[in-house]
């Protein structure tokens, strides 16, 4: 009997896990289709949808990333690109969202400085 209630409970398990995988990647592509339209705030709620039924999910790990990016939501932006990375650590598209990520904030954070110093000379 034991036996038997743990292959109907890895059937279920896996069947399951399948089915949280199908919800997860309708709402990533539901969050694609956002992201195209410019809703951005549709898009982060599919994406987080998609993380709670797939945690394990670098892709919409990876896409919230993005659309925090581009709700200027900077330190929420690092924190999902490197848990997509360190899901999927050879992920190419990740990689180079992350890196061009770094980048365009080592050069925001050079303009608020310059800016900050030709004020400072003006006073």
């Amino acid at each position: 009997m034991h036996k038997k209630f743990t292959l109907i409970f890895l059937l279920f398990a896996l069947l399951l896990s399948g089915f949280c995988r199908t919800l997860s990647d309708k709402q990533i592509n539901f969050g694609i289709q956002a992201a195209q339209r410019d809703l951005w705030e549709e898009a982060i709620f599919r994406w987080q949808k998609a993380i709670l039924s797939n945690p394990e999910s670098a892709a919409a790990h990876n896409n919230l990333a993005v659309a925090y990016e581009k709700k200027e939501l900077w330190e929420e932006a690092k924190k999902e690109y490197e848990i997509a990375l360190k899901i999927s650590p050879k992920n190419s598209y990740i990689k180079s969202n992350y890196e061009n990520f770094k980048k365009n904030n080592e050069i925001s954070d050079k303009e608020k400085k310059d800016e900050k110093e030709k004020k400072d000379e003006k006073n």
